[in-house]
C-alpha cells in the first residue's frame, strides 16, 4: 500500500464542510478559514455533515490530490465539533 511519507502532518477539520467543494475550493478553505498552506504537503482532512463521508486534500509536488470515501454502514470517528483544525499525531 502506498501512503504518505513518515512525519506528514495531518490535519483534521473538525467543521463540516459542504461536500459539493472539489479540491480547488476545499483549498481556497484552507487558506480562508484555517490559516494553512494547501500547496504545503499537509494532509488536509473533511467531513460531511453525516459523518460517514470524509475528503482528504493534499499537494504531491505535482498536483493537488483529492480523495472521497464514503462508508456503507456506520459512520467515522470524529472530534467533538469546534472552530479550526487539529493536527493528528502517530498515536
Amino acid at each position: 500500500m502506498i501512503g504518505p511519507a513518515p512525519g506528514t502532518k495531518v490535519m483534521v477539520a473538525t467543521k463540516p464542510v459542504d461536500f459539493r467543494k472539489g479540491a480547488d475550493s476545499l483549498a481556497a478553505l484552507v487558506e480562508a478559514e484555517y490559516g494553512g498552506k494547501p500547496y504545503s504537503g499537509v494532509i488536509y482532512v473533511f467531513r460531511a455533515k453525516r459523518a460517514d463521508r470524509i475528503k482528504l486534500i493534499w499537494w504531491d509536488g505535482t498536483g493537488l490530490c483529492l480523495m472521497a470515501k464514503r462508508l456503507e454502514q456506520g459512520a467515522f470517528k470524529w472530534p467533538r465539533i469546534q472552530e479550526g483544525v487539529m493536527r493528528l499525531t502517530a498515536a
